[in-house]
């Protein structure tokens, strides 16, 4: 029978689980099966969630009409999305956004709330001249918002434009102004180039628009271009801009000079221009009062006049006026008294005239001069130098002020660098004093948990942390533990063997088990317990030898247990 019951075949470990799930309670395995169901259920759960996708925004600051129409794009194209902030702002994943917003725009969403001049394609009969205007102005407005947005540092733009009425009275007449508030992108701005560009955009746009009636603002208010008033001079930001400009680049140069003689950090400088922003056009014409001789003749006239008839003479009156009378043949008319006459010699002039005109070439000079704007009327210079640090004889650093012959030097290098004229009016003031050490200011580090790198940080390591420790939670606390249930303690291999090594020890002598309990250096307590086992399987052999030697004695023995105190523990 033994024999038979050690060359049966050994259970498999499927075979023992199954056994040891079937004796479980029914209350056990429903425990379990609701354990497991809801472990592996929290560990989808958590998976689902670790996959969901990233979203960013797609659109914002849209109006109704434009969301509604996107979202029935998105659903047609069964897309994922979300509305925020009161539906002004749609969001998707983050790795669809860029494709998204060119489907879109293939499909000209979002339009902006606004409409162009396809307004008019829609226009009814019987609609009133103010109709007209309105609808051209709306129109028109709509058309330069679009052409606004498409600047890329413009998300959303807005025109205004206040047309007045045209008039026959000249008086009486209106120059028509604009409008304009732009929308930016996060972190951009626009650049004076661009700011005039929209101004210049408006203005072309409009009839009899000037580019100086036109305001422009940004989202938060602040005035990029204001409408300039002809009455007297305005401030305008490019010219400050502009010496701002001058005076770093005067500084630079005073850095990059002084850097390597005095060091890093030793010096300050301060530099204010005076620049001329007045256009200014001039045209003289210049004469010398007298030129010299050798002056090339431009005209030259002459005029000679002689004449033999005498002056008038007699009494004035008419009788003395009256014409001569003329001659007669033969001419036997007498001489006029007061002359005379020869036949063989001519008579000579009584009145002689000589008239001479020379015009010579004027020397003049023609100059036309334009000044150009931003020039540099003036400038003054301030320079501070620390003093110079050198090792006493303890070789500790002290400061020693600089000689006369070091500040001239970095006198005449400053001169050199900003391009000092005296004629000019410029000034320059080198000073040599100690820097204090002052407790620099420092800028608190943004906090930890504050930081949108951070934050997207946390989350991607809180994500992926829930996801471990479900997977966790449901390895060990709930398949080990069930395992631990229905699973085998031991396999068949290693009860096989238990056997074996118990029916050996079984079968040794006493001797050879307390050797063999010796060399496998059992604990104290182990050999102390099979030392009081081993003496009680003495008793027991020796109960067996006296009971086969004297049976009648063990019977009596027995009788006794059982009719007296009922058992040897009674005794």
């Amino acid at each position: 029978m033994a024999e038979e019951a050690v060359a049966a075949p050994n259970p498999s470990p499927i075979q023992v689980i199954v056994e040891n799930f079937n004796r479980l309670t029914p209350k056990q395995k429903m425990a379990g099966a609701v354990v497991l169901a809801m472990a592996i259920a929290l560990v989808v759960g958590v998976w689902l969630w670790s996959q969901q996708p990233q979203y960013s925004v797609l659109f914002s600051n849209i109006d109704e009409k434009d969301g509604g129409a996107i979202v029935t794009a998105l659903q047609q194209g069964n897309i994922p999305y979300k509305v925020e902030s009161g539906g002004g702002t749609i969001l998707v994943p983050a790795n669809r956004a860029n494709e998204l917003r060119l489907t879109l725009a293939s499909q000209g969403l979002p339009k902006g709330g606004m409409v162009g001049f396809e307004l008019l394609d829609a226009s009814k009969l019987g609609l009133s001249q103010f109709h007209e205007q309105i609808n051209y102005q709306r129109a028109l407005e709509g058309e330069l918002a679009r052409t606004i947005l498409s600047i890329s540092s413009v998300a959303g733009a807005r025109v205004h434009l206040a047309i007045p009425k045209q008039t026959a009275f000249l008086r009486n007449e209106q120059k028509p102004t604009a409008s304009v508030v732009v929308n930016l992108r996060p972190g951009r701005k626009l650049d004076q180039a661009q700011i005039a560009g929209i101004v210049h955009l408006v203005s072309s746009s409009v009839p009899e628009l000037a580019a100086n009636q036109v305001s422009l603002i940004d989202q938060n208010g602040n005035l990029l271009a204001r409408q300039r008033s002809q009455d007297g001079p305005a401030l305008d930001d490019t010219q400050l801009e502009y010496i701002r400009n001058v005076e770093d680049s005067y500084i630079q140069r005073i850095q990059t000079i002084l850097e390597p003689v005095v060091g890093i950090g030793n010096f300050r400088a301060q530099v204010a221009a005076d620049i001329d922003f007045d256009a200014t056009e001039q045209t003289s014409e210049t004469y010398k009062p007298n030129p010299p001789p050798n002056t090339a003749i431009r005209s030259q006239q002459l005029s000679d006049n002689q004449t033999n008839q005498p002056g008038p003479q007699g009494v004035p009156g008419a009788l003395s006026n009256q014409p001569p009378v003329p001659a007669t043949a033969p001419v036997t008319t007498p001489a006029v008294p007061g002359t005379t006459q020869s036949a063989t010699t001519t008579a000579t002039p009584l009145n002689s005239a000589r008239n001479s005109t020379t015009n010579y070439e004027l020397d003049k000079t023609i100059q036309h001069v334009k000044r150009s704007l931003g020039q540099v009327k003036r400038l003054s210079v301030a320079l501070v130098v620390n003093n110079r640090a050198e090792k006493d004889a303890k070789g500790q650093l002290k400061p020693v002020p600089l000689t006369d012959a070091e500040l001239k030097k970095i006198n005449d290098l400053v001169r050199e660098a900003v391009g000092y004229d005296e004629k000019r009016g410029d000034t320059l003031n080198v000073t040599n004093t100690a820097f204090t050490e002052g407790v620099k200011e420092e800028v608190p580090p943004l906090p930890f948990l504050k930081d949108p790198d951070n934050l997207a940080m946390l989350k991607e390591i809180a994500r992926w942390l829930a996801v471990i420790a479900a997977v966790a939670f449901l390895i060990f606390g709930v398949i080990k533990p069930l395992l631990r249930a229905v699973a085998p303690s031991k396999t068949a291999e290693e009860a096989a063997k238990a056997e074996e090594e118990a029916a050996e020890l079984a079968s040794a002598t006493m001797e050879e088990r307390l050797e063999r309990m010796e060399e496998e250096e059992m604990s104290p307590e182990l050999l102390e317990l099979e030392l009081a086992k081993m003496s009680y399987e003495k008793k027991l052999a020796r109960a067996r030898e006296v009971a086969a030697k004297d049976p009648r004695m063990v019977a009596q023995l027995i009788k006794e247990w059982i009719g007296g105190s009922g058992g040897p523990e009674g005794r």
